[in-house]
């Protein structure tokens, strides 16, 4: 292969070619990245054959997932990516053993109060989503403090990050910040589940280096040596490197697009090293990828990034990077 040839299997891969249903893009993409609902779902639209503005939410489900990011994914996906600790704590509400979170100066929350307050919120949440403002204000009637909201409510996460984490709740799939409960799922092994991740990776991310895998998911060679070592990869050698893929029912007859408009946290640039991307020149790295961790829309012309993009009321606006 040389490097036109990898362009197109990855743009193929990711359905960028050929547009497919939507609960296969999700499967196929391991989700995609929703810090912005704005950008994951038009990261879906130019993916999807059977996009509809008033379903497009429809069996889907956010929660954080790959490299501690926020998804959006398929409800049926939560097992994959809630590994609940292998299961073991899915739907525990005990929480005397010690976290991320609680190992924290600032942690307020003592073990019997955080279960208090799950059980709070889980309360309020039988019927109806509720926003993070709606549950603080239910959470502060029911007698939580300052510091304990600070805990509970963390921007970064905190107690409502680890009820998710436990299958209790998810994000709803909307832009503004609100919970809901989470459908009933069985977690499956996490090791399990990440060789899955690993194979959907290959097989639609692909073609990739071991460094792409190790960016993606935030991993290390030795990790992603094991998983190429249980996958029926194939592999193929280009300018110094090698790529690994799996081979499934795909033609790559198309060629590269003269125009697309890439998402906010696409997953075409965030599925490989940002530094070695076929699609964008180093030097023009930090307009894409700023030093905020903000990853901007991109407009890639002939296979190539050449700006950004943004829409202003009706209007599309581009500029140069």
């Amino acid at each position: 292969m040389n490097i036109e040839d990898i362009k197109v299997r990855q743009l193929a891969n990711q359905h960028l070619l050929k547009p497919t249903d939507k609960m296969t893009v999700l499967h196929d993409l391991c989700g995609v990245q929703a810090q912005f609902l704005a950008n994951a779902i038009h990261s879906l639209k130019i993916r999807s054959s059977d996009y509809q503005v008033n379903t497009i939410n429809d069996g889907l489900v956010k929660n954080w997932t790959i490299r501690g990011t926020v998804h959006v994914f398929s409800e049926d996906d939560l097992p994959l990516f809630i590994h609940c600790n292998n299961g073991q704590d899915y739907l525990s509400n005990d929480w005397s053993g010690p976290s991320f979170w609680n190992q924290r100066d600032k942690w307020a929350l003592t073990p019997e109060r955080q279960a208090f307050f799950v059980n709070v919120i889980l309360d309020a949440l039988k019927s109806v989503a509720l926003t993070r403002e709606e549950l603080k204000e239910v959470c502060r009637e029911n007698g939580m403090t300052e510091s304990e909201e600070s805990s509970m409510f963390d921007p970064w996460g905190g107690g409502i990050r680890e009820m998710c984490e436990r299958g209790f709740i998810n994000y709803v799939v909307q832009e503004k910040k609100a919970f809901c409960r989470s459908p009933a799922f069985t977690p499956i092994p996490e090791r399990e589940a990440k060789l899955e991740m690993a194979r959907r990776y290959f097989t639609h991310m692909g073609p990739s280096t071991i460094r792409d895998a190790m960016y993606y998911f935030h991993t290390t060679a030795t990790q992603v040596q094991e998983w190429l070592a249980q996958l029926p990869v194939l592999t193929a050698e280009c300018e110094g490197k090698t790529y690994y893929y799996i081979d499934f029912d795909q033609t790559y007859e198309q060629g590269i697009p003269k125009c697309l408009f890439l998402a906010g946290f696409d997953q075409l640039l965030l599925a490989h090293d940002k530094k070695e991307s076929l699609f964008l020149r180093n030097e023009n790295l930090r307009a894409i990828f700023n030093l905020a961790g903000i990853v901007m829309p991109a407009l890639m012309i002939d296979g190539e990034v050449v700006g950004k993009w943004k829409k202003e009321k009706q209007k599309i606006v581009d500029y140069n990077v």
